[in-house]
Order: C-alpha cells, then structure tokens, then sequence
C-alpha cells in the first residue's frame, strides 16, 4: 500500500486528508484557527498558529498507519492572504493579512489610471487591494527597517519553508498570478511592478511549476523519514484540476467561504478583459493553463453570518427547510457587499444591504435571500465568462460545503440555464493537489482524475418562465447600489 497526504490549507481552518494508491479517502481530519478582526474590520491570521495545526493534524492522521509508506505530499492553500517573515529567524513580522481585508487600499487608491492599466495588462488581474502585493507593502511600511532577510510569501510558501526547515523559499506558478507581482506572460517577478508596490524581487520566493519537488519534509520529525512535496497548487486551480478542467472551456465554481469561478481558457493569453481576472490554473507535465477568474468575496460566509451575526439559524442545515416557508411571492434581495463587491462589478467602495422587503419580508424570506445571493453573484460572473469567451456554458462542475444544500444547487442550475455537476467529495481542492503530487510522484497513473464523482442536477423548466425577470431585477437592485 502506498500512501499520498493532502494538506489543505483554507479561510477558516486546515485539513489534512489520507489518499490510498487508489486515490480513496481513508482518513481526513481537521482544525479551524482564529479569526483576527479588530475594530476597523481587519482580518489576520496567525501563521504560526497554522502552521502547528498543520504538524498536530499531521501527526493525528498518521497514526495507525504504516508511515513508511506515505510517499509525497501536496499542498493547497488560500491564495491572496499575505505575510512577511524573517528568514534568519523564521518567524513573522506581523499576523498574515487575509485576502478578504482591504486595509491596503489606500495604497492601490494612490496608484494612477496609467499605473493600474498596467497592472491589469502585465497581471491579468484589476489593480486591488484583495491581492498580495499590496497587502505586502503595507506590512513592509509598518515597519522601521527592512533587513536584506525578509521574506514576503502567501501561505504555500510560508508552509513550505517552515516544513523544509527554511531550505525551500517557492512558491508555484497558480499562486505568484495571483500576487500581483508576477508577470503573466514570463511566469517571473516583474521588475516593474515590484517597484510600483516598492518590494525587493530579493524579498520573493522563486517560482516553480505546480508539479515541481518543491522540498523535503519529515513534518518536523513526526515521520521517519523525509518525503518530497511534489504539489503545490493555489486552491481553487486545485479544485479545477480536480474536475479535469484541463480543457478550454471547462468551468467550476468553489463554494468556500467566498467563491472562486474558474474557466480554462487554453494554453496562452488570448484576452484580459476589464471586468475579469486573468490567472495561471496550474503548470504541470510542462504545460501552463490559463483561466478566467471571477471571484465572490461572501458566498458561504453568508450562512455563517446569518447563523453568527443575526442568529436566525443555528446551523446551515436548518435552511433548507426554513427556505421552503418563504412567501414565494417575497421580492426581497441580499447585496452581501461586507467587503465590497467582487466580479465582475469591482466595488470595494459599497456596503451589504437587504433591498426590496415589505410586510410579509420575514425570518424565511432573509434566509431565502441570503442564500440565493450566492447563486445571483456566482451566475454573474458565469455570464460575465460566457460573454467574453464566446463559449457554450451547458455544464458547471462545483464543489464546496455549500453545494449540499439541494435549495441552493438547484436555484443555481435554474438561473445559469445549465446542468450542474455536484462533487459527491467536498474537497475537491485537496484531491485535486494529492492526485497531482502522486501523479508527479509516480504513485497514480494520469487517470486518476476519473475517480472524481458527480450527481447532476439541472434546470427546472417551469423557472425559465420567470428566470430573466428575477435576473433583471437582482441587476437593477446591484446597480441601486452602486449609485448610492
């Protein structure tokens, strides 16, 4: 028996998952960290509490099993949350800013039309404060000094170098695009943008095709000995190889905490549009993959809003039953604008708000709104994709907790028009990366990706009768927003 380990390290908390040499899931384990807000809104993590559940999730797993048989690991990550370290030290100079705080925005407010142009061109991606870059530079401004050993890396790379006891400062190519340093077309720091947001290249990880070895690691001496970390793949790329989207036109949406929307859109850079990301999906086997990229800030955050901050559920299984109460008449919608709005309308400047309540808006209508919000964001940036790619969207392969809700899953094939294919797994993200590690690693023939499973669900007829109508009044409640 040969043994693959996934790690996936998300938003809310870290899983490590056991593959066989079947690619079966024979043990999965997990631990959430703290959420750092303070009173301005901002959200931090602590590295190194992520990185010591990481090790104790490691070291559970492990157990009962023949550890000389794990032969490699992979490893998938929340992308854009950023931090600084020293290298000589190996610790951090502040707590890892998470891809959902725009504390840096004045940074990208100082920046000119000319300049943002330029990032979108060379990046791909619309000049924010969401990504890394600038949440680097504010990190790097906090600071009195800059010594030469700094280190500015998003969570794969700060994993990687604590597992490899400092030798492996990398990170892949899936998650360098999503930076905002890395040139799109090179696949290298470019020497432009670093000094726009005025961060050393000598401060950077180097850049290495996801399938690369990126390191050696015995998880601090849990394992007898050193295995080789052979994948590293930002996690929503992950989930899309997971699917086998390796062809153009592929698409899948992640339903996370926020959501990714991902289409493969083939082997070069044919397009940036303005209202889209441009991203790597993975290299691997010598080949880059390039995807269109929308992403929702609050999608399954949602439910843990109206279950945390509102309390009208106490469990996301509650739901499906209270949104099967609602009026059906009720037209009132949720703009889950909490940081701002994602794809395709890049507003971080809105606030989230319930619009179009009357009288009978009650318990089960705010519930019904808040969770169809997540179909109406996520079925706009699909539009957004099948517009400027000219291609056929008939099928969408998500994954995700959400993706349980039948209500949900059901509402989103209905307002897309397309049949969507459910993972029956919901960690797509960490299959995705332990089937590439072992691919890599020679343990799983490329055939592997057969073994992910879906169940289809697909439009209603009878919705098609009022789809556009409740489509075209989510964009008039969207642009009522925006005009505020």
């Amino acid at each position: 028996m040969a043994y693959v380990l996934g790690i996936d390290q998300s938003t809310q908390g870290t899983k490590v998952l056991l593959y066989n040499d079947e690619g079966n899931i024979v043990k999965k384990v997990s631990k959430s960290h703290q959420q750092l807000v303070n009173e301005k809104g901002w959200v931090s993590h602590d590295p190194l509490e992520i990185y010591n559940n990481v090790l104790s999730l490691v070291r559970e797993i492990v157990v009962g099993t023949d550890q000389t048989e794990i032969k490699t690991v992979g490893i998938t990550n929340q992308r854009e949350t950023a931090l600084v370290w020293n290298r000589k030290t190996g610790l951090p100079v502040e707590n890892a800013i998470v891809w959902q705080c725009a504390r840096a925005k004045e940074i990208t407010d100082s920046f000119n039309i000319s300049e943002a142009s330029m990032v979108k061109r060379k990046t791909g991606l619309p000049l924010s404060p969401y990504f890394s870059a600038a949440k680097y530079a504010w990190i790097l401004r906090q600071m009195d000094e800059l010594p030469e050993e700094l280190a500015c890396g998003t969570i794969d790379s700060w994993l990687v170098y604590q597992l490899t006891k400092g030798e492996s400062f990398v990170t892949d190519v899936s998650n360098a695009s999503r930076t905002q340093l890395m040139n799109l077309t090179t696949l290298s720091w470019d020497e432009e943008l670093c000094q726009l947001f005025d961060i050393s290249r000598s401060y950077l990880p180097e850049i290495k095709p996801s399938d690369s070895h990126f390191g050696w690691t015995d998880f601090d001496g849990i394992l007898p000995a050193v295995i080789p970390i052979h994948a590293v793949m930002g996690d929503s790329h992950a989930a899309l190889f997971a699917h086998k989207g390796e062809q153009p036109g592929a698409i899948k949406a992640t339903y996370g905490t926020g959501s990714s929307i991902m289409m493969n859109i083939g082997t070069e850079v044919s397009m940036i549009p303005n209202h889209l990301a441009v991203s790597v999906g993975w290299q691997s086997q010598g080949i880059c993959h390039y995807v269109l990229e929308g992403n929702v800030n609050y999608s399954g955050a949602v439910i843990t809003w109206l279950k945390d901050q509102v309390g009208l559920i106490t469990s996301p299984d509650e739901l499906e039953d209270l949104v099967a109460k609602a009026n059906p008449e009720d037209q009132t919608y949720l703009i889950p604008a909490f940081s701002g709005l994602g794809a395709p309308y890049f507003r971080d400047d809105v606030t989230a708000s319930f619009v179009g309540m009357t009288r009978i808006t009650g318990r089960a209508e705010l519930a019904k709104a808040t969770l169809e919000s997540i179909a109406y964001q996520i079925n706009a940036v699909i539009s957004a994709m099948k517009d400027v790619s000219n291609l056929p969207i008939k099928q969408i392969s998500v994954d995700g907790g959400p993706t349980k809700n039948h209500y949900l899953m059901q509402f989103q094939s209905n307002l897309t028009n397309a049949d969507i294919n459910i993972a029956t797994v919901e960690e797509a993200s960490c299959t995705g990366v332990a089937y590439m590690a072992g691919i890599a690693n020679n343990v799983y023939p490329t055939t592997i990706l057969n073994r992910l499973t879906t169940h289809q669900v697909s439009p209603e007829p009878s919705f098609q009768n009022v789809r556009l109508r409740k489509l075209a009044k989510w964009e008039k409640m969207i642009k009522m927003m925006l005009e505020v």
